[in-house]
C-alpha cells in the first residue's frame, strides 16, 4: 500500500511539474529529479508486485495487475521514445557549426521536447495507478 501510494504522489508531482515547467517552455532540472524518483518508485513497486505473483498470491483483480504493471512498460517506452525525440530534433543539426546561443536554443528545444514526452509518459502512468488503486479494494 505504502509503495502504491509512493507510486501515485511521485507521479503526480512529476506530472504536475513537467507539465507546468513544459507549458511555461521552461526546462526543469528538478523535473529529471522528480521523474528518477517516480519510476524508481515504479520499478520498486513492479517488482513487489512480480514477488507476489510468484508466490502464488493474486491481485484482487485481474486488472489491478494490469494496471499495477503497465506503468514499467510505460516507463520504458517512454524512455526510448525520448531518446527517439532528441535524435529528431538533432537530425539535421550541425551542432559544432553553431555559435554558442544557437548550440543553447537546440539544447533548450531537446530538453523541452524531451520534458514533454516524459510527462506525458508520467501522466499516463498516474492515470493506471489511479485505477489499480479503485480495483485494488
Amino acid at each position: 500500500m505504502v509503495v502504491g501510494i509512493a507510486v501515485l504522489a511521485t507521479n503526480a508531482v512529476a506530472g504536475g511539474w513537467g507539465a507546468v515547467a513544459w507549458l511555461r517552455k521552461d526546462p526543469s532540472v528538478w523535473f529529471w529529479y522528480l521523474l528518477r524518483a517516480a519510476q524508481a518508485a515504479v520499478v520498486v513497486q513492479a517488482v513487489i508486485g512480480f514477488g507476489l505473483l510468484a508466490q502464488g498470491l493474486r491481485a484482487p483483480d485481474g486488472l489491478h495487475a494490469v494496471y499495477g504493471f503497465a506503468p514499467l512498460l510505460i516507463t520504458l517506452i517512454s524512455e526510448g521514445m525520448r531518446v527517439g525525440v532528441a535524435q529528431r530534433e538533432l537530425e539535421d543539426v550541425d551542432i559544432e557549426s553553431l555559435d554558442r546561443g544557437g548550440q543553447i536554443a537546440i539544447a533548450r528545444r531537446v530538453a523541452l521536447a524531451e520534458m514533454g514526452v516524459m510527462t506525458i509518459g508520467v501522466l499516463m502512468i498516474l492515470t493506471l495507478a489511479l485505477r489499480a488503486y479503485q480495483t485494488g479494494g
